[in-house]
């Protein structure tokens, strides 16, 4: 090699700027982890159960999305395993070329009629979906309306978009409808959350509807934290409204109550037909592997073949939410499996975490930007397969550290 060359570098970096200078300056995640309050990437040494193993440690999980505790599931398990049997563990390309095989179609077939639709499409990630489903329908004429608090990847797929993208305050009918007005003339799509994923609040979607109609725009709901949740037969947020044929989209994700990964769009057939050839998330990325898509399969047939999956989620909901507010602490806007408890600053948030975590409680921390500044919260979700003594501790563990941070 020439040794030249090989000194001349440095130099060249001094006299240009550093894309990595970014990263060499980046110290909060270390100061956390130096101070013990590091939450994130905590290891897990077990399924997504009540009750999991960190660090050799069998610890209560109210951190998990796993609504209907179907993750574990015998019959889930069973058909994940029996697809790799025939199908392999991959696809070995996309859906558009040769990634598509008769379980992604009999899935998007059986989701359609759970989400009484005429047509589904499955995505690699419900992440995807978002990217692919706003880009591929948002041109640079139109204009997209979302919630303030919308999920990221809607943020993303705006983004990705060449509309123009539009905000207006979190569940705030008035502010919607200033925003939607004076933009005749142009294509508009309104994106909303069903389930807001930390505040754990429900979309208003009656009002959104018409408000949505009036000014002749299109609604998608992102229903990732409404399905397996809400309606009575677990269809989300439009059932739980009765407002099943009014939404024009729905999205749903595999890794909440369908106990998988992966994500769908479901609609129109010729508006599904349309994202499915235009959509570039789908177009340029690897099929769901043929285990993923036959977990989801199961778990839907469980979902509509055990009903009292979701009673039990929601006397575990009402226990919780009943709980934690005798207790004295501040859960915002909540009225789901998501229960936010909102400490506001970062530094406590932090501690708290760590401290349930002694205590044998495995929550969540969110701190800005996925909140407000000033708004930090532990977030807490439940499952249909929390006992009431678990329960019980969990309620302990934070009466015990709500106490010693002075948040009750």
């Amino acid at each position: 090699m020439d040794g030249r060359l090989v000194q001349d570098t440095p130099m060249a970096m001094k006299n240009n700027t550093d894309i990595f200078e970014k990263c060499f300056k980046f110290k909060t995640a270390k100061e956390l982890q130096k101070a013990g309050v590091y939450p994130f990437f905590r290891i897990i040494e077990s399924a997504q159960d009540p009750e999991v193993v960190m660090n050799g440690k069998r610890m209560i999980m109210v951190g998990s999305n796993n609504y209907l505790g179907l993750t574990n599931h015998p019959k889930v398990k069973e058909a994940a395993v029996e697809a790799i049997k025939k199908y392999g563990t991959g696809c070995a390309g996309s859906r558009f070329l040769n990634g598509t095989l008769d379980l992604h179609v009999n899935l998007e077939e059986k989701l359609a009629r759970f989400m009484r639709k005429e047509a589904a499409l499955v995505f690699s990630t419900g992440f995807q979906v978002n990217l692919g489903v706003i880009s591929a329908l948002v041109g640079k004429d139109d204009v997209v309306v979302i919630d303030k608090m919308d999920h990221a990847s809607i943020v993303d797929g705006c983004r990705l978009s060449y509309g123009e993208v539009k905000r207006f305050k979190h569940n705030d009918m008035a502010d919607f409808e200033r925003v939607l007005n004076n933009n005749n003339g142009r294509g508009k799509l309104v994106v909303v959350d069903g389930v807001f994923s930390m505040e754990g609040d429900v979309i208003k979607l009656p009002e959104v509807l018409n408000i949505t109609k009036k000014h002749g725009a299109r609604l998608l709901v992102d229903d990732a934290h409404g399905i397996g949740v809400l309606g009575k037969t677990g269809r989300g947020t439009a059932e739980h409204f009765g407002l099943e044929q009014e939404v024009d989209l729905i999205m749903g994700t595999y890794s909440k109550s369908l106990a998988s990964i992966g994500g769908f769009i479901a609609g129109d057939a010729d508006v599904v037909h349309y994202i499915k050839h235009f959509a570039r998330a789908l177009i340029f990325s690897a099929s769901p592997p043929p285990a993923s898509i036959a977990s989801v399969s199961a778990a839907i047939d469980i979902i509509e073949n055990e009903p009292e999956r979701i009673e039990r989620l929601w006397k575990n909901t009402h226990k919780m939410l009943k709980g934690f507010k005798e207790l004295g602490f501040d859960l915002g806007p909540s009225e789901t499996p998501i229960i936010p408890i909102i400490v506001g600053e970062d530094e406590i948030a932090f501690k708290s975490v760590m401290m349930l975590q002694e205590e044998g409680v495995f929550a969540n921390v969110a701190v800005s930007p996925a909140v407000p500044p000033g708004k930090a919260l532990i977030r807490t979700s439940y499952m249909a397969t929390h006992t009431d003594e678990q329960l019980d501790k969990v309620l302990d563990a934070f009466k015990k550290v709500g106490k010693a941070l002075g948040l009750i």
